[in-house]
């Protein structure tokens, strides 16, 4: 049986003519900013891909159909609908299976953009190990999904609220490649640097590319998570940032936020204490993702 997959022409046309698509989530439409930034975003992510030289395809759930690129109405009516699940592994089936719509995750566009061809996914931050996860076992099914679907994904490294040294070792356990972009820190999504070595890093497109393919060529399943800093001029310190995300946690705990709702929460929570700033370097961060995603794209269409 086929996917439920409705390729957008220009994505279909695109892959069919072996030319470069750069996959792009949705939950960061419905789930990370309100309307219009939202699809202000969105659609500033889509013209930096295609400024570089490759398409980009933006991935919903709606109708019971698995959406590979939106149109701008599409686009427009994803941003302002309510009630949008936000979709991983566990439930994007059931999701089009009752005709709803979903928003996917790194973990439900990584398994999209394999149903559809595409090899790279620019995002934001991935999800990762949770703090107090000794205890809750709160961890993003990201990580597996990382381990186990051959897609590259380009993010400014997990999302700064997580515990990262813990979720490095997940992603080493998982035979994970992360790779830190032109340094030798691995990046914690609003901070170029966490204190923590990569353990590995590439300094070109074409690199990450090579490693990509030659994954392929072994037969190794699972992607690659390339960490591609924030640009240095809209990084916010890691030492300047780390207090707000304390208090903002202690702020989940109190009110007993948990699970899927935790993420939207801080997040939301850091952009009122820092005014705003935390959502300008967001969106920079994500535009610098697509820029590289781009380019990556470009060399294994090459390739």
């Amino acid at each position: 049986m086929k996917a439920p997959l409705t390729l957008l022409p220009e994505v279909a046309d695109a892959l069919a003519g072996g030319r470069a698509v750069v996959a792009l989530e949705s939950t960061i439409i419905t789930h990370g900013m309100p309307f219009p930034q939202n699809v202000e975003t969105a659609r500033a992510v889509e013209a930096e891909i295609r400024a570089a030289g490759a398409v980009p395809a933006t991935i919903a759930v709606m109708g019971g159909r698995i959406h590979v690129g939106l149109t701008g109405d599409e686009l427009d009516q994803l941003g302002q609908a309510k009630d949008v699940a936000k979709l991983s592994r566990a439930d994007m089936a059931a999701c089009l299976a009752q005709g709803r719509t979903g928003a996917t995750t790194v973990a439900a566009t990584m398994i999209a953009a394999r149903l559809a061809g595409i090899s790279v996914f620019a995002t934001g931050g991935i999800g990762g190990v949770h703090r107090g996860a000794e205890l809750s076992f709160d961890i993003s099914a990201d990580l597996r999904e990382l381990a186990q679907t051959p897609v590259t994904v380009i993010a400014a490294g997990a999302k700064a609220i997580l515990d990262l040294p813990k979720t490095l070792e997940v992603l080493e356990t998982y035979g994970v490649p992360v790779i830190a972009f032109g340094q030798d820190e691995f990046p914690a999504f609003w901070s170029r640097g966490s204190g923590l070595p990569a353990p590995l890093r590439m300094d070109s497109a074409g690199e990450i590319a090579a490693a990509h393919l030659m994954r392929g060529r072994l037969g190794l399943p699972g992607g690659q998570l390339v960490a591609n800093p924030i640009p240095v001029e809209h990084e916010i310190a890691f030492a300047e940032i780390s207090p707000v995300i304390e208090q903002a946690l202690a702020e989940a705990a109190d009110q007993g936020i948990a699970g899927k709702a935790v993420t939207p929460f801080l997040l939301d929570r850091m952009f009122e204490i820092t005014a705003g700033r935390s959502l300008a370097s967001n969106v920079e961060l994500v535009l610098n993702n697509a820029r590289l995603g781009a380019a990556v794209a470009i060399e294994i269409a090459r390739g």
